[in-house]
């Protein structure tokens, strides 16, 4: 289903009278078409700067002219801007966080629509003084808060924790964050860390050729979207989902080039069959997403014993029985990665959802829980937690309850199946060694949870 403000948001007359009358006016998102760039900043301009004392400032400002942009380290009279970036990793105590002011009060309104924050500091756990970690922390907020004044004119903001010898793993998730594939991610802190071995060669384009991916819940959605993306960057992509959806599923195959296997996940027998399939005809797997899911929504007193089944069988149990499966008999390859479906509903819970909120919340302690296990093969493991999504869902629910979903979140918008899908497949790439046990939100920073 369209959204109405967004559409009227694109005509100059229109969107004044609702401005005038205080309803949000969204802006028109400028995402991504195609694969990665290698240049994805080719044209634009970046304003850097840095705290006094930080680490991670030349690999910061290498990148993004690496990136294409032209890069600035003072903001002409008038200048614009595409890109704001700065290194706070040299925050120590409350009168270095002055750095983050002066660097950003005097360009505010430099920047462009559609525009890309982008801050770095350290981890405040590895820090040696409390002062120096309560700075660090205190960059976390300030992005956030940032975050929300720009989001009005689709610019993000988003945050790089780096640990001390991982600034050369920036690259990954410092483009994506930059790059138009980010566009509805927003207002989120990412760890950027040492424990997973790197790859050998960290490729800027077709970042999975060669790769074989499953994708579960592949037919339609998310999962179409995801399939359509990882194939786009090489993948073969194997799709998986129910008997039911069985014709659905094999055009989605078809058409990005993939394999389809209808089965359904909660099947005793499927764990077993899965990796007996991507043994046998692809000889392990690389990518294995998590996405199949559903919701039987009633408030608690209401809830029927076999809704409350379904969905913890559906959306955790089968996972854990895959997973258990593919990774006790090495069906997932050394440096593999493995993403799973959580939701800002296991962040900060909804009404009438106890069972699908208790999945999505174990999802976020599943992955974190695996990590450290997975990290001496090198495979990292991580969560994405969507927030309102245009999805078949969304477009059932009564017009109030979605506009009010639309409208929480700092872009002012619902997400579209493809901003997931973009998250998804970052976290699945070479570039994303740096990043895992966590769970990042891809929600316009909705206004609901943390």
């Amino acid at each position: 289903m369209s959204d109405f403000l967004l559409r009227m948001s694109e005509q100059p007359a229109a969107r004044n009278l609702i401005k005038s009358i205080g309803l949000p006016t969204p802006q028109v998102l400028t995402r991504a078409s195609g694969g990665y760039q290698a240049k994805p900043l080719s044209g634009k301009t970046a304003l850097f700067g840095a705290a006094a004392g930080g680490f991670a400032g030349k690999e910061l400002e290498k990148l993004l002219g690496a990136c294409g942009a032209t890069v600035r380290k003072e903001a002409g009279e008038e200048e614009r801007f595409d890109v704001l970036a700065f290194d706070a990793t040299g925050v120590r105590n409350a009168q270095d966080l002055r750095a983050l002011y002066d660097f950003f009060h005097p360009v505010m309104r430099s920047i462009k629509s559609c525009g890309r924050i982008l801050i770095l500091t350290g981890m405040p756990e590895a820090q040696d003084t409390a002062a120096a970690s309560a700075a660090m922390r205190g960059v976390e907020g300030f992005t956030r808060s940032i975050a929300k004044e720009v989001g009005k004119k689709g610019t993000t903001a988003n945050l790089l924790y780096v640990g001390s010898a991982a600034a050369e793993r920036i690259a990954g998730p410092a483009r994506f964050f930059l790059s138009p594939h980010s566009a509805f991610v927003d207002g989120q802190p990412m760890r950027v860390t040492t424990a997973v071995t790197a790859p050998d060669r960290l490729d800027l384009t077709n970042t999975l050729k060669g790769k074989v991916a499953l994708v579960t819940g592949a037919a339609r959605g998310i999962g179409a979207a995801t399939a359509r993306r990882m194939a786009a960057e090489g993948a073969h992509v194997v799709c998986l989902d129910i008997p039911a959806d069985e014709e659905t599923l094999n055009a989605t195959a078809a058409a990005v080039g993939g394999s389809a296997l209808p089965m359904d996940v909660t099947d005793a027998n499927a764990p077993g069959a899965i990796a007996k399939h991507l043994q046998q005809n692809h000889g392990g797997v690389d990518i294995v997403v998590h996405n199949a899911g559903v919701t039987r929504d009633k408030t608690l007193a209401n809830m029927k014993e076999q809704f409350w089944d379904m969905v913890l069988s559906i959306n955790l149990g089968a996972i854990l029985a895959i997973d258990e499966e593919l990774l006790g008999k090495k069906v997932i390859n050394d440096h593999g990665r493995v993403v799973c479906l959580s939701s800002i509903g296991g962040i900060a819970g909804n009404m009438g959802q106890t069972n699908y909120g208790a999945t999505k919340a174990a999802l976020i302690g599943y992955v974190a829980a695996q990590s450290g296990d997975l990290a001496e093969r090198g495979i990292c493991i991580n969560a994405v937690a969507p927030g309102f999504i245009e999805t078949r869902m969304t477009a059932e629910m009564p017009f109030m309850i979605r506009e009010g979903g639309r409208r929480m979140c700092s872009l002012s918008q619902g997400g579209q199946p493809e901003d997931v899908a973009e998250l998804i497949t970052f976290l699945g790439t070479p570039g994303a060694c740096g990043v895992t046990g966590q769970t990042i939100r891809v929600c316009g920073q909705s206004l609901i949870g943390a």
